[in-house]
């Protein structure tokens, strides 16, 4: 039985495109290889960072019933107790149990990450492909972007965290605002080379609207790369948030932060270490599982850059 034809346009002029059967499939390395498990095999990174990922969302999502207390309960008769079996990870110095405020800290940082990681993706997908595929507006789009970018994130995020008082909210609206331009710059690259393609030139000519191209044919080869830079993002919020609390500039101390945890203990870090230790610990397994998934996802959405091709 012969295979249907390809699914196609004409122009007035009588010229057929071939516009679907041309639009490439970003995961077909992923499709190829078969099922789930076996791609994660080829991909452990994939799997060692999921998997830690994972049990750091359970944690965070469990924390009440993880043998935990209210970590702002204050009982200064347990004032920096070193870790033992009623205070597994100690008491600072205020007598709050350490190893409460670093399961619920957790939270977050992880809410954060992600929060920033999606907001981010989003404004900064739009920009992208407003300025990749219309010429017009590409100049003062990526000056913008540019003139964003020329001031380091954390500043630009203490900068904006001085004019608003210290929430959550207004600490993923401040990450975001200095990661955007990256997204933007990226998704603008690989919609310049997408424009290009027949299959673009197709859709023009057959005489489709330029959003439905856009949203149709370029937004979805992009998100490979999207993906990957999501989860770089992730990482480098979460670092900036605890940078931010650290400072007393992010969320506000009565929430338990792993910024707010080692703010807390930075005078007594010589003689009580644990209080910086274990909220340090967490942060940068968090940090490291997230960048081992962006890395496992990268060499399997594009092998090239695994192979050197």
């Amino acid at each position: 039985m012969n295979s249907p034809a390809p699914p196609s346009s004409v122009t007035a002029d009588g010229t057929r495109y071939a516009v679907a059967a041309e639009l490439p499939d970003v995961f077909a390395p992923m499709k190829r290889r078969g099922t789930l498990a076996r791609h994660v095999g080829r991909h452990p990174s994939i799997a060692i960072g999921g998997g830690i990922l994972l049990v750091l969302v359970l944690i965070a999502i469990l924390a009440p019933l993880l043998f935990t207390t209210d970590p702002t309960a204050l009982h200064i008769s347990h004032r920096l107790r070193a870790p033992s079996a009623e205070h597994w990870f100690g008491t600072d110095m205020e007598g709050r149990d350490v190893y409460s405020r670093v399961i619920y800290g957790s939270r977050v940082s992880l809410v954060v990450g992600f929060s920033v990681a999606l907001v981010a993706s989003a404004i900064g997908l739009m920009i992208g492909l407003t300025a990749g595929f219309l010429r017009p507006v590409d100049g003062p789009l990526m000056r913008v972007m540019d003139g964003v970018m020329s001031i380091p994130s954390v500043l630009l995020a203490i900068a904006l965290m001085a004019m608003s008082h210290g929430s959550m909210g207004n600490v993923i609206a401040a990450i975001s605002v200095s990661e955007v331009p990256r997204v933007a710059r990226l998704v603008r690259g690989v919609a310049l080379s997408l424009r290009e393609q027949p299959y673009v030139d197709g859709a023009i000519a057959a005489g489709s609207r330029t959003p439905a191209i856009i949203f149709r044919h370029i937004m979805p080869n992009t998100f490979a790369a999207l993906i990957v830079q999501a989860t770089y993002i992730c990482a480098s919020a979460m670092i900036t948030e605890s940078i931010l609390s650290f400072i007393g500039a992010g969320t506000p101390p009565n929430i338990p932060s792993w910024g707010n945890i080692m703010a807390d203990g930075r005078t007594l870090w010589q003689a009580k270490f644990y209080i910086i230790a274990f909220p340090a610990a967490f942060l940068s397994l968090t940090v490291l599982a997230v960048n081992l998934l962006g890395d496992g996802l990268r060499d399997a959405l594009d092998p090239r850059l695994k192979n050197g091709g």
